[in-house]
């Protein structure tokens, strides 16, 4: 039987550790992350989901230290396996796995390597994403493609949306892939890393408004960071503006600033095109078209 360690988290880890286990893959020890109490958790446990099919867990704070190396290589692992794990593993946890380790990342490698791939695509205003399943070395997601599966991001998507996709394409990639892992046939893909992009973390006020770009570049930001993500907001004289879904249209109302008009309300940006808002608040609070009647609010 075929034997594996499992580093993962979030949706992700779940759904692939799931396939493992279907396929028959024997899972000695699964690693993850404990919940931060700052963080939004809106994703599946992976620790609860090992617990139920009574699987040991570990929350090693730091995998790379010799103790943990040294319990990993006890377990004569076949394959090392990453799913949404967020700790780089160093080449020492790496080579504790006989046949290799490999990593699921969101997004069409060599494209968008680094962190919150997903955000960063939607950000940018790309029409299509997926899931890639490669060789992990000690360069961040560089190592040999073995599958990849595309998903389509659509001009409203948002990236909770796009990351839902993304889940399936994580399942399917690795569906396919791991009977020829285990029969040792794989393709072995080397990714050309000259021809693909790399994007760091992202933060709250990463998500603040700047009013001087156009309406595509702000629609495109509200998407990336829309709930369950922080949001896009900004500060206005009436109080933060949040903007949690938009619509890009053509031909708006007149109007400036934040307004509302035919009971809907808009945003005006920086190259003179609205936004439709379909969801906002103001203050902490849901904001409705009546709440801006016979009123605008200055932005910028």
């Amino acid at each position: 039987m075929t034997r594996a360690v499992v580093f993962a988290y979030h949706d992700v880890g779940v759904r692939c550790l799931k396939v493992l286990l279907a396929q028959g893959v024997d899972v000695a020890l699964v690693v993850t992350h404990e919940d931060s109490p700052d963080e939004n958790i809106w994703f599946g446990s992976v620790a609860a989901t090992a617990a139920e099919y009574g699987i040991p867990v570990a929350t090693a704070s730091d995998p790379n230290t010799p103790e943990f190396i040294a319990r990993l290589q006890t377990l004569h692992a076949d394959f090392l396996f990453s799913f949404y794990y967020r700790h780089m593993l160093k080449p020492a946890v790496l080579a504790t796995a006989k046949r290799g380790a490999y990593n699921l990342h969101g997004s069409l490698l060599p494209q968008y390597r680094g962190r919150v791939p997903i955000n960063w695509a939607v950000l940018r205003g790309e029409t299509e994403t997926g899931a890639t399943l490669h060789r992990m070395v000690e360069k961040p997601d560089a190592g040999e493609i073995v599958a990849q599966q595309a998903v389509p991001i659509l001009p409203d998507d948002t990236a909770g949306e796009v990351f839902g996709k993304v889940v399936a394409a994580a399942e399917l990639c690795l569906a396919a892939a791991l009977p020829l892992l285990i029969a040792g046939t794989a393709p072995h893909r080397v990714m050309d890393l000259q021809t693909g992009s790399y994007f760091g973390g992202r933060k709250p006020e990463d998500g603040r408004i700047d009013w001087r770009l156009s309406a595509r570049e702000i629609h495109n930001l509200v998407r990336a960071v829309a709930p369950p993500y922080p949001g896009a907001f900004c500060d206005t004289p009436a109080g933060r503006l949040r903007l949690l879904r938009t619509i890009h249209i053509n031909d708006a109302p007149a109007g400036g600033g934040l307004y509302s008009a035919n009971g809907a309300i808009y945003v005006r940006c920086g190259d003179g095109q609205c936004l439709r808002v379909l969801s906002a608040e103001l203050n902490g609070q849901p904001l409705n078209a009546h709440d801006l009647d016979n009123r605008s609010i200055p932005l910028g």
